[in-house]
C-alpha cells in the first residue's frame, strides 16, 4: 500500500542533507459560550494547516465545543471524544453527552468534541447542491444491491460521486485520517495539555490508532472502543470481518428472542429465513410503509447497535412475518444540508485504496454474501470510492507501534459492526495495549456496560488498567421486561 510520512519529518535533498519543514503554527483557541440552548458549554472555530506538507500555507477550519471541568482544582486536562461515523459530529456528542461524561469523570477534564475537518460545522464537503440533490441521488437504487440487475446502476450511481465530490473543493483532497490525527495534536498543543487524552468509539478508535502510530510519545491515556482492525480497515479488506460480525450478533439476537419468549419467536430463526425469502421475492406492504428487502437487512444491522432496540426490531421482524403473505406492491435546495454521507465518502475513499472496476466489486460482493446475508450491505456503499483517488498524505501502516503510555482497547464479544476480533487484532498491534472485553452484545461498551465504564473512568482518571483478561459480564436478556438497558451515549453513524 503506497504512504506518507509525516509532514514534519526530514525531506531530504539529492545530496542526502535533512531538510526541516516548517512547523504549524499553534493555533489560539476563543472560547465563547455556544448559547442558550447548551448552558455550560462553550464553542470555537479555529484554524489548522489544509495541508501539512506546506504548514504555513492555505488553511481549513475546525469547529470545536467543550464541557469546561467542574472541579477546575484538581483538573487533569482536556478529554478530546470522537463518535464515529466517519462523518459523525464530535461537536454533537460533546453537547449532547458531555455533561453525562464530565459527571461520570468527576468533572477533572474539560470534555472537548470537534467536527473532524470537510465534517458538520468544519469546512463541510458537500457534493451536492442542496437536500433536494441528495435525495434524487438516492432515487431508484436500493439501499444495496440483492438482485444482479440491480448491480450494474448502483455502481455507476455511487461510482460517479468522485468527480461530484472532488470537484472544485479543496477540502476533499485533505480528508485522510491521517490529518485528522494531525488536527488532533495541534488542538491538544492548543489547550495546552503535555500529553493527549482521549476517548474514541467505532471510526473513533482507527482515528485513535492512527494518531497512536503517528505520535506514538504523546499520549496520557487514549481509549478505542468498538474497535476496527487498522490493517484490515487502511487496506479495503474490512469486508472480511462485516461478512461475519454483524451474523455473530443477531444469531445472537435470534437466541435470546427465543429464551425470553419475544414476540418475534419461538423458532425465530426460521421465521427470519422465511421472511428474507419472502421480501426478496416480493415487496412487503406494511401499513402506509413499503419494505424492500435491502431495507429489512439495514433494519436489522440497525439494530445491532444496541440491544435497547432490539425489542421493537423484533415486532417490526413480527408484523412484516405476518404481513407478508399480503399481496404484492410496487416500489416506486438548500445548500447547508446535513453532510453526513459526504463526509464518510470524503474520508473513506481519501484513507483506503479500492477496486475501480465493478467486476472486482462483483465479486467481493459474492465473497461478502457467502460470509451472511448481512455482507453485501457492508461491501456495495464502498463503490463511492471506484472513481475518487486516495489522498497523498494518508496513512496505511504499518500498523505496529509502542506508545509511551499503554492504550486501553475495549471491545464486545458481540459486536455487529466492529467485531471483537478488531479488538484483539489492534491489541497486539499496539505494544504494552492492554485488552478490555465484554461479553455481551451492541456497538461499544462505554455506557452499555456498567463494568467496561468503570474500568474505562479509572483509565482516564489515573491511568489504573483492569488487570490482564478482564471480561465484563453480559447484561441480563435485552428481551426479558424486567432488564433494564442503559441508554447510549450517543448514537453512532454507520461505523
Amino acid at each position: 500500500m503506497r504512504f506518507t510520512v509525516l509532514a514534519a519529518a526530514a525531506a531530504l535533498l539529492v545530496t542526502g542533507a535533512p531538510v526541516a519543514l516548517a512547523e504549524p503554527g499553534v493555533p489560539r483557541i476563543a472560547w465563547e459560550a455556544c448559547g442558550p440552548e447548551h448552558p455550560g458549554f462553550e464553542c470555537a472555530s479555529v484554524k489548522v494547516p489544509l495541508d501539512y506538507d506546506n504548514p504555513r500555507g492555505a488553511t481549513t477550519s475546525v469547529a470545536l465545543a467543550r464541557k469546561p471541568a467542574t472541579d477546575e482544582a484538581h483538573r487533569i486536562g482536556s478529554l478530546f471524544l470522537n463518535p464515529g461515523g466517519p462523518g459523525g459530529s464530535g461537536v454533537d456528542f460533546a453537547l449532547g453527552s458531555g455533561d453525562r461524561i464530565s459527571a461520570d469523570l468527576q468533572g477533572r477534564f474539560d470534555v472537548v468534541g470537534f467536527d473532524p475537518r470537510g465534517i458538520g460545522r468544519s469546512d463541510p464537503l458537500h457534493c451536492f447542491a442542496g437536500q433536494a440533490d441528495l435525495d434524487k441521488f438516492f432515487e431508484g437504487v436500493p439501499g444495496f444491491p440483492y438482485q444482479a440487475a440491480q448491480e450494474r446502476p448502483f455502481f455507476d450511481r455511487y461510482r460517479s460521486l468522485g468527480p461530484e465530490c472532488q470537484d472544485d473543493q479543496r477540502i476533499a483532497r485533505h480528508m485522510s485520517t491521517a490529518d485528522v490525527a494531525r488536527d488532533l495534536d495541534l488542538l491538544r498543543r492548543a489547550v495546552g495539555d503535555r500529553k493527549i487524552s482521549y476517548l474514541g468509539f467505532s471510526y473513533g478508535t482507527f482515528l485513535g490508532a492512527t494518531y497512536a502510530n503517528l505520535f506514538p510519545n504523546n499520549i496520557r491515556a487514549l481509549v478505542i472502543d468498538g474497535v476496527l482492525n487498522s490493517e484490515l480497515w487502511s487496506s479495503g479488506r474490512q469486508v472480511e470481518s462485516d461478512r461475519i460480525a454483524t451474523k455473530e450478533e443477531f444469531r445472537e439476537f435470534l437466541r435470546n428472542c427465543d429464551e425470553a419468549k419475544c414476540v418475534f419467536g419461538p423458532q425465530s430463526e426460521k421465521r427470519w429465513n422465511a421472511l428474507l425469502a419472502s421480501v426478496r421475492a416480493k415487496p412487503i406492504q406494511l401499513g402506509d410503509d413499503v419494505y424492500t428487502y435491502d431495507a429489512v437487512i439495514n433494519a436489522a444491522i440497525g439494530a445491532m447497535y444496541n440491544p435497547r432496540d432490539w425489542p421493537d426490531a423484533a415486532a417490526l421482524f413480527d408484523q412484516l412475518s405476518d404481513a407478508s403473505s399480503s399481496s404484492a406492491v410496487s416500489v416506486a435546495a438548500e445548500p447547508d444540508y446535513e453532510n453526513g454521507f459526504d463526509a464518510y465518502n470524503g474520508n473513506v475513499c481519501a484513507d483506503i485504496e479500492f477496486p475501480r472496476g465493478f467486476d472486482a466489486y462483483r465479486a467481493t460482493a459474492r465473497y461478502a454474501a457467502a460470509g451472511s446475508e448481512f455482507g453485501p450491505a457492508w461491501w456495495w456503499s464502498n463503490a463511492a470510492c471506484a472513481n475518487w483517488p486516495v489522498n497523498a498524505d494518508r496513512f496505511a501502516g504499518p500498523w505496529r507501534t509502542k506508545t509511551n503510555a499503554p492504550v486501553l482497547v475495549v471491545g464486545n464479544h458481540f459486536d455487529g459492526v466492529t467485531d471483537f476480533r478488531g479488538a484483539q487484532a489492534v491489541n497486539r498491534q499496539i505494544a504494552g495495549s492492554r485488552l478490555l472485553a465484554y461479553a455481551g452484545w451492541g456497538h461499544t461498551a462505554y455506557g452499555l456496560s456498567k463494568c467496561a465504564s468503570d474500568y474505562t473512568n479509572a483509565y482516564l482518571l489515573n491511568g489504573a488498567l483492569p488487570p490482564v483478561g478482564t471480561v465484563c459480564p453480559a447484561n441480563p436478556n435485552p428481551f426479558l421486561p424486567t432488564t433494564a438497558i442503559a441508554e447510549p451515549l450517543f448514537q453512532p453513524t454507520r461505523r
